[in-house]
């Protein structure tokens, strides 16, 4: 049966841009694994240098004449709710905000700017504020003088591994707040959630959240249980040099150095050529020279004459001050190297050498 023109809905409407010039955006920056998201609608200055501040964007609270609000802030950009987003809690300027979405809005002052947080993020504008539903507020200094930006837009800048400054740029004004991330609270809760899922089925991935433990040194008791479940567990666990290793790199965090000792004798036999290396690498930086010039002997013994011999032994002398047998086998490395990065590579640690630095 065919719709007449009277029947159809009368709501129906098309797409367009939004009116009024104002442009929408939106802008991403990961810090660490935190997801940060500004969603916004850009006005331009429009020949109104010198209007914007205190005119156009009125300073403090104000009763804009529509809508609920009698002190109502700017909002941070046109139309409706300027938005940010964070999938992990955070902080920012130091103070706790929890994970979610946010309207945020500004107080503007000459010299000052509340920025806010609001729990309501799908109004129109400030129209509705109340400060009831704040989440948070934080007070920053706006820089003045800066390039003219003709479109309102938000940035990342000064980023960290874990934070950055959010900075709004508009006219000759910046307004800045930082955000910060606990990144690695973030990531074992991360990698906790992970292992609940189908990645929880494969050892490699209890060896690596047990390996980004003890690469930083942090939870180790559980980051132990990790490594044990990536050798023994049920189903899951494998013998392979990479599990057996990080278990015992643990269990010496952990002071159970002879377990450790024993785990690696195990561990050793099941090395290949890069695993071998890896880990006489890892001795060295843990200050252990003596232990990564045997473990490069070894390796020496079992892979004669290959690149990769050479250069443990080049780095384990280094590591132990004899600075001229660590360049008989870098030379040695040198005529093997499979590449020119590797050559170059060589050639620049037998430099440090020559000049009586360790290459390490």
């Amino acid at each position: 049966m065919l719709l007449t023109i009277s029947q159809l809905p009368a709501s129906a409407q098309l797409t367009f841009p939004a009116d009024g010039g104002n442009k929408k955006a939106s802008v991403t920056e990961y810090i660490g694994l935190t997801d940060v998201t500004i969603r916004y609608d850009r006005p331009a200055v429009k020949g109104r240098e010198g209007k914007i501040w205190g005119q156009l964007v009125h300073f403090g609270y104000k009763d804009l004449g529509f809508g609920t609000s009698k002190q109502a802030p700017w909002r941070a950009g046109a139309n409706e709710n300027t938005t940010i987003s964070f999938s992990t809690d955070v902080k920012v300027e130091g103070k706790p905000l929890a994970a979610g979405t946010y309207g945020l809005m500004m107080a503007v002052e000459e010299n000052e700017v509340t920025v806010i947080f609001s729990k309501t993020h799908t109004s129109w504008g400030s129209y509705f504020y109340d400060p009831k539903d704040d989440a948070l507020r934080v007070m920053v200094k706006p820089v003045k003088s800066q390039s003219m930006v003709d479109r309102l837009k938000y940035e990342f800048m000064d980023e960290t591994d874990s934070s950055a400054v959010v900075a709004l740029l508009w006219e000759t004004w910046k307004i800045p707040f930082t955000v910060t991330v606990d990144v690695v609270q973030t990531q074992l809760a991360s990698l906790r959630n992970e292992l609940r899922s189908e990645k929880g089925f494969r050892a490699e991935a209890y060896q690596q959240a047990a390996a980004y433990c003890a690469d930083r040194n942090v939870n180790l008791d559980e980051a132990l249980r990790w490594a044990d479940y990536a050798v023994n567990g049920q189903f899951v666990g494998q013998k392979t040099f990479g599990t057996l290793s990080t278990k015992a790199r643990l269990l010496a965090m952990t002071g159970k150095q002879a377990d450790a000792d024993a785990l690696m004798k195990e561990a050793l036999p099941m090395a290949n050529e890069q695993e071998y290396y890896q880990y006489g690498r890892q001795l060295i930086r843990q200050k252990k020279a003596k232990e990564a010039l045997d473990v490069f002997q070894t390796l020496a013994k079992k892979s004669p004459n290959v690149f990769l011999s050479n250069m443990g032994l080049m780095r384990a002398y280094s590591a132990v001050g004899d600075y001229k047998a660590a360049a008989d086998w870098g030379k040695k490395a040198l005529a093997l190297a499979p590449d020119a990065n590797n050559k170059a590579n060589v050639e620049r640690l037998l430099q440090q050498l020559a000049q009586g630095k360790d290459v390490n």
